[in-house]
Parts: C-alpha cells; sequence; structure tokens
C-alpha cells in the first residue's frame, strides 16, 4: 500500500512522500524494510526517541501526536490525534481489513474467557464452520494445532491480531474467536476488529493496578458489548444489569428469565449433564469437564454459535466431544488413585470457585499448590488468596507464581497473614519442590489442585525467566 492510500484510509492529510507501506510497529526493534513507525509516547519511552534508529532499520514514514520541541523527524511526519488508535487503524488496513470477510466472536469478563473461547471454536467446527482461535493460551488456526505467541500477552498487539485474523483468512477460516482481555480493550489492540458476537462472561475485581477502580475495568470491558453488534450476556451477573440497553443480545445462565437457560445439572467426577432450554428448543446436553460454573460457559459458546448458524444436533455432538482446554481445569491422570487439576485460578473469587466445585466431587481431602504474582500486579489480592485457600482446603503449599522483582519471601508473608490463625499451610518457595510436597502426602481419594500456572509456558523470577509446563511438572512429580 502506497503512504497516501494508507493516509486516506486514516484520515489524515495527504503527504508529498508516496513511499510503499508494507507493516506497522510501534516497536523500533520491529521494524522491518517498508514499516510504518507509530511513536507512542509511554510511560517510561517516547518512541519519537528511535526515528533515527527506525530510518536506519528501513522504516518509510511515522505516526505520531506530535514533534517534541526541538525535533525534527528523518521520515515523513504524519500526526495523528491517537497513537494507539491509528496503529490499530493502520494495522488493519495494511492487512486487507480481514475481519470484514470472517464472523468474529470476541469474549471479555473476569473469568471463564479461555473456555468460552475454546468451547465455542470447539462447536463452530462440530457445525461445519472452519475456525480459528486467538486466546491466552495461543492460537489456533481452522486445523486446530496450537501455536504460541512469542510475546506474552492475553491479547497480542494490534499489528499481530490483524495479521493472525489475515492468516486466520488464508487458512480457510470462515470464522475467528478472540479473548478481548480489558488491556487489549484500552490499549486499542482490538480496536480495528470487526465483531458479529461478543460474549460477556462475568466480572469481577481484577487488574486494579491497571484501572485504578472496578468502574474503569468495567467500563472497557463494556467496549466490546459497544462495538458488536449482537451480544450473549450473562444474566446471572449483576453488571449486566448496565449491558441489556446496548443492542441486540440474548442472555444464559440458571436465572428463569435467561434465554438460554440451564436445569437439571448433575455434577460427576469427571463430568457434568444438564438440560437446556433455549430458543433453539429444549434438549439434553454432557460435558466431559469438571466445574459447575463450566455449565455457564456451555451455554454462551452455544448462543455464540447458535447465532452464527449451529443447530440443536450440532451443538450436543460439539459438547460431548468437548475436552476442554490446557491449565483450565485440566486433569493429570494418575494410576494411584489421586486426581491432580491444573487450574488458572489467580484470584480470590476463581480460586474460590475452583476449590468448592472440586469439593462437591472429592472423596478425600482437598489440597492446593498456590502463588501470587509480584511487580506491581494487585497485592491486594494476596491475602485474600491465602484466606481463600486455608478456608476451603485441608492443606495448602503458598509457593511462588511470577514474582518478579518482588521478593518471594514478602509474597508468601502476604498470602499467610490471609491464613488468619490457620494452620494448614507451608511455605515452599520453589514451586517445583511446592508441587512434589503436596503430591507426596496426597493419598488414593484426594484431589491436589495446582493453580495460578495454568497454561503459561514461562516462570518468570527477577533475574530470570524459566520454560515451564504445569502438567508436566506434575506428572513428573506423580512419577518421582
Amino acid at each position: 500500500m502506497k503512504l497516501r492510500d494508507l493516509a486516506r484510509e486514516l484520515n489524515l492529510p495527504v503527504p508529498s512522500e508516496n513511499p510503499e507501506a508494507t507493516s506497522v510497529t510501534h516497536n523500533a526493534g520491529w521494524v522491518v524494510p517498508g514499516s510504518v513507525f507509530v511513536a507512542i509516547r509511554g510511560a517510561k519511552f517516547d518512541g519519537h526517541s528511535f526515528l533515527d534508529q527506525v530510518k536506519a532499520r528501513g522504516a518509510v514514514a511515522v505516526l505520531g501526536e506530535g514533534l517534541p520541541a526541538g525535533l525534527t523527524s528523518p521520515l515523513p511526519y504524519l500526526r495523528i490525534p491517537n497513537a494507539r488508535a491509528a496503529l490499530a487503524d493502520a494495522a488493519a488496513a495494511l492487512s486487507g481489513h480481514p475481519s470484514r470477510q470472517l464472523g468474529v466472536v470476541g469474549v471479555t469478563g473476569t473469568d471463564g474467557k479461555t473456555t468460552t473461547a475454546w468451547m465455542t471454536v470447539h462447536l463452530l467446527r462440530a457445525a461445519g464452520l472452519p475456525s480459528g482461535l486467538l486466546s491466552t493460551v495461543g492460537y489456533q488456526l481452522p486445523d486446530g494445532e496450537l501455536h504460541h505467541f512469542p510475546a506474552h500477552f492475553t491479547t497480542p498487539e494490534a499489528p499481530q491480531v490483524q495479521e493472525n485474523l489475515k492468516a486466520q483468512l488464508a487458512a480457510g477460516a470462515r470464522a475467528v474467536v478472540l479473548e478481548a482481555s480489558s488491556h487489549a480493550l484500552s490499549l486499542e489492540r482490538v480496536r480495528a476488529v470487526d465483531w458479529n458476537v461478543a460474549i460477556w462472561t462475568q466480572l469481577t475485581s481484577e487488574h486494579l493496578d491497571f484501572h485504578g477502580t472496578v468502574e474503569n475495568y468495567f467500563a472497557e470491558k463494556r467496549k466490546l458489548i459497544e462495538r458488536a453488534p449482537f451480544a450473549v450476556l450473562n444474566l446471572d451477573d449483576p453488571w449486566t444489569q448496565h449491558l441489556k440497553g446496548l443492542g441486540p443480545h440474548v442472555t444464559y445462565g440458571e436465572e428463569a428469565a435467561a434465554d438460554w437457560r440451564a436445569d437439571e445439572i448433575e455434577e460427576g467426577q469427571h463430568g457434568l449433564r444438564f438440560q437446556v432450554s433455549s430458543p433453539l428448543g429444549q434438549f439434553a446436553a454432557e460435558l466431559p469437564m469438571i466445574g459447575r460454573f463450566n455449565v455457564h460457559n456451555a451455554l454462551a459458546a452455544m448462543a455464540a454459535a447458535a447465532h452464527l448458524g449451529a443447530n440443536t444436533d450440532q451443538l450436543q455432538a460439539g459438547l460431548s466431544s468437548f475436552r476442554g482446554v490446557p491449565g483450565r481445569m485440566e486433569l493429570v491422570p494418575d494410576v494411584r488413585g489421586r486426581r491432580v487439576v491444573v487450574d488458572f485460578a489467580h484470584t480470590p473469587p476463581s480460586l474460590e470457585k475452583a476449590l468448592n466445585t472440586l469439593r462437591a466431587t472429592t472423596p478425600g481431602r482437598l489440597i492446593v499448590v498456590l502463588g501470587s504474582a509480584g511487580g506491581p500486579r494487585d497485592p491486594s489480592k494476596r491475602a485474600p488468596l491465602g484466606e481463600v485457600a486455608t478456608r476451603l482446603a485441608d492443606h495448602v503449599v503458598f509457593t511462588e507464581e511470577d514474582s518478579r522483582d518482588t521478593p518471594i519471601e514478602a509474597i508468601l508473608a502476604e498470602m499467610e497473614r490471609g491464613a488468619a490463625g490457620r494452620t494448614n499451610f507451608v511455605s515452599v518457595p520453589d514451586r517445583r519442590q511446592a508441587i512434589r510436597a503436596a503430591i507426596s502426602v496426597a493419598r488414593p481419594g484426594d484431589t491436589v489442585l495446582l493453580a495460578g500456572k495454568g497454561p503459561e509456558d514461562t516462570l518468570e523470577r527477577e533475574h530470570e525467566t524459566l520454560p515451564w509446563n504445569e502438567a508436566q511438572e506434575a506428572r513428573d512429580a506423580l512419577n518421582a
């Protein structure tokens, strides 16, 4: 695309220069010949300080909100009102607006996004619709093979989102399911996506280090519902009352007024059965997953898939063949009769939900391995995590999660403080040793929950980032 054509796409004055623009990025280290560089003023760095560097790497133009006083640009400079918005809009334009040719389902909420997203794409495939996925765990093209993004984002940056949507289209996808985190919505990473359906799971306090208040957090997630022409809303979540007037929607849940409602829910040690009342009629559903809360995820996924054309038979067959998500209530087999579960639960509400779920189907003791992130990531949840764990589990092992620049001793002390006088815990700073300590005391009939890391493939400490696979650590501990 020529620079003048890109300027017209962005509603900017047409520049006198007209080089060929092939890509866009805000990271100076990612610039390649033909790149348009977006100079973003961040908390630590101003992109304008890298203009000579990006020219040397082959950039052909710069988009920015205005040159700092005394600075001249060595490249054509297009002034834009919002740098992050321009990054997203330029990425979509240079990729050919791929989402306009796809049925795009966005999933947002505090908990349940990943499972709902994976279940939705599975149901769409069961309905014969070639579908791709962009999730926390990674991305899948329509062939279903899981790939990981190189950067550790819940949602990648806008250029990577658009490049992936373009790749999905080239691979034959007709639909894509995309997790939309509050960061992605706030930082405009998914701004230029043309949505078809938005799913709202639920909202609890999270990421307040970034958003400041739960009201701000809600406002960012609400953007997805505002932008989509059709929404699937959780009627059992109190925040949904602030969303129902935004446009066409259906609701789901256990409330009698829900459009997609679950009744007669039966929980087994290895699966769920329930009755569904829906706009498509009434039918029985079986889901081979642990956790009553997964009934809500299933209802949301079915409602979205039905909006894109799935019928009752396809929904039933798809649910019964769904095998779950890596790191989300993932069962690790054990020949000695212990049940080991890997789950991403890392907030007090999600941990409480996971422990209550496992308690209901655990004949023996309930043991949990639990850490909490370091750095500025909402340290106020460490003590509440300790309180929930020691109140609901029989034995707790406090350990690291991603301690980063925070001393692990300080994190453990906060979780221990939350134990509120209880003594059913030990602290083991090294996570590998903590997992082995928990599994070594488990007996047949006990359940061991490894909480917090889920599918993440790294473990971050102050001076190192280690490759990590929580399920494999559990298997190694079981075999030891």
